[in-house]
């Protein structure tokens, strides 16, 4: 029995809630579109067919900075380039005036460049984490405070690796030869990067085991929370009470034929798990198209966090959690969730 007290997301749409932050604003001109929209039940790709059909845009043309949960109520933007002969003030008229399934459309302004993954400032989310026994709330607050003050394992979340989990392991037997792999470029792209990020959990697992995922190590490459810069820790007890106080956090690898790999005992960690993980003699100059590689933080903070406790089932013995917070790009709201509650996302049977 996992000592964390339970929690059940997703069990209606409106309970997750996420807002993507943008890390910038279409500038008005350019023959790309980007469009503001809020989509319900729908993958983000499911968003960009839907759009992409309705405005006669060539789909491959399309961006995006992110993908989103399906089962929830996402507010992100997506890129269109505009067809050839078609204005994009005009397509932006348009796209104004979409009524689909799924999908409201706040806003549509003209860019000069497609929208590429990464190009968002962070998330922000509304969950409402049900069927928590009342009798742990108390656990419940004391696990939510101590987030805020020492932040979370930084674990890529189970969507990472596909509907049915298995991207890491389709990726493996592509690139090994074993084999074929998609043609698509996107999905390429998507399997190795599930692939990376297996690693990167299986390093970070190592880590949290010996009690070491926010603790400086000699050989670390560390990371600077607030530029993101990388160093080599040479000074244990200099950069362990920077470590202490959040400064910096240790990095884990997203493996690539370019990542800068850590010194001394990180170093043997890493080389062995992804020597385990990808097989002895993986030729990483297979996969220098898909990506460089390039070194994540271990520990991620969260911000503006705050919860609001409400009664459900009286007599029960249940109650309903709300949180609310923001993350950077790249991490994870459930995993913020699994260092506070033993979650379910298993939805309801139908006619429930």
């Amino acid at each position: 029995m996992s000592p964390l007290p339970p929690g059940r997301i997703k069990r209606d749409l409106p309970d997750f809630v996420v807002e993507e932050l943008p890390a910038y604003e279409p500038s008005g001109t350019g023959e790309h579109l980007f469009v503001r929209l809020t989509k319900t039940d729908l993958t983000t790709l499911e968003a960009v067919r839907r759009i992409s059909r309705a405005l006669s845009c060539d789909q491959r043309e399309t961006g995006f900075a992110g993908m989103k949960d399906r089962r929830g109520v996402t507010t992100q933007t997506l890129s269109f380039h505009a067809p050839r002969g078609v204005k994009a003030d005009d397509l932006a008229t348009r796209a104004r005036a979409l009524a689909l399934d799924g999908i409201v459309v706040h806003d549509a302004t003209p860019h000069g460049h497609k929208m590429k993954p990464g190009h968002l400032a962070g998330n922000r989310f509304s969950i409402l984490v049900r069927d928590v026994p009342t009798d742990r709330l108390d656990d419940v607050t004391a696990a939510l405070d101590r987030v805020t003050r020492e932040g979370v394992p930084n674990a890529f979340g189970s969507q990472r690796f596909g509907r049915e989990k298995d991207n890491a392991t389709r990726a493996l037997a592509w690139l090994r030869g074993d084999a074929e792999g998609p043609r698509d470029a996107r999905m390429q792209r998507l399997l190795w990067s599930a692939l990376q990020s297996q690693v990167f959990n299986e390093v970070l697992d190592a880590r949290v085991q010996d009690g070491t995922w926010a603790t400086a190590l000699e050989g670390d490459l560390l990371k600077l929370r607030t530029s993101g810069g990388l160093f080599l820790c040479a000074d244990v007890q200099t950069d362990g009470a920077r470590a202490a106080t959040g400064e910096v956090s240790p990095t884990g690898p997203m493996v690539g034929l370019e990542m800068r790999w850590p010194e001394g005992s990180p170093a043997e960690l890493e080389h062995r798990i992804v020597a385990a993980t990808l097989g002895e003699g993986f030729d990483l100059a297979r996969t220098r198209r898909l990506g460089e590689g390039t070194r994540r933080a271990l520990r991620v903070w969260v911000q503006d966090l705050r919860w609001e406790l409400t009664q459900e089932e009286p007599g029960h013995g249940r109650s309903s959690v709300r949180v609310y917070f923001v993350l950077p790009k790249g991490t994870y709201a459930t995993t913020v969730l699994s260092a506070v509650f033993a979650l379910d996302e298993t939805p309801e049977p139908e006619g429930t």
